[in-house]
């Protein structure tokens, strides 16, 4: 029987490399500003902007066998130049836009679903100009851990910490040669994320080879975090 599972942020990089793995065994549900390649791919998308209120989505399932939140942020600054305001729009995306989706959605969870969320390496790391990032994605890693305790053992949520992923979202970070040897030399693998690879763990969660694990911070980061190779 197909898993019915909700993707917020399907649209594009990690998203929709989701997407893309799952559409033919499982029963997706996309949700994100704009549906972009989700209309190629046959998959039913609703649209939602994550920062704004809202009190339900239409065309769900009554049951969800699953969640991945998706939408981030990469605003990388030194914190003299970070205003407040930005530290609350990071925390709005990142965060809260999680909390909105969730207090909609909880009551269709089954007792068996997961839950998979995204933060970062600069989480664990500490990192130059990461503040505004690296704040409101520590929030998600909070946040996970005590909605696991809280709903277990129905309920599984576990997150995904990735270092740097070739997604659109970093193309400022990638768009050139230089700047992609670089990013690939900081790593122990010598290479920096692709979307498959986070996609890859996230379909991992959802699935049941998964279903002794909750409440779990995993580093997908090419060594990132734990490996000083200097």
């Amino acid at each position: 029987m197909k898993k019915n599972i909700l993707i917020i942020g399907g649209s594009s990089g990690i998203g929709l490399e989701l997407v893309r793995l799952l559409k033919d065994t499982h029963n997706l549900y996309t949700a994100s500003r704009q549906p972009g390649p989700l209309e190629d791919l046959g998959v039913s998308h609703i649209e939602l902007d994550v920062t704004g209120d809202f009190e339900k989505l239409d065309g769900l399932p009554e049951s969800l066998d699953g969640l991945v939140y998706c939408p981030g942020s990469i605003n990388l600054k030194p914190f003299k130049m970070l205003s407040v305001n930005a530290f609350e729009e990071d925390l709005n995306l990142n965060f809260t836009g999680l909390v909105r989706v969730l207090k909609v959605v909880m009551p269709r969870f089954t007792e068996t679903a997961s839950l998979v969320f995204f933060s970062t390496v600069a989480v664990g790391s500490g990192m130059p100009f990461h503040s505004s990032v690296a704040a409101s994605k520590g929030a998600i890693e909070g946040f996970a851990r005590a909605l696991a305790a809280e709903y277990a053992p129905q309920l599984r949520v576990n997150v995904i910490a990735p270092s740097l992923v070739d997604t659109p979202m970093a193309s400022r970070l990638l768009n050139n040669e230089k700047k992609q040897e670089k990013m690939a030399e900081r790593h122990p693998l010598k290479r920096v994320g692709k979307p498959g690879d986070i996609a890859r763990m996230a379909a991992f969660l959802l699935s049941d080879d998964s279903s002794w694990m909750t409440g779990q911070v995993l580093g997908v980061d090419g060594g990132l975090s734990t490996l000083n190779l200097s």
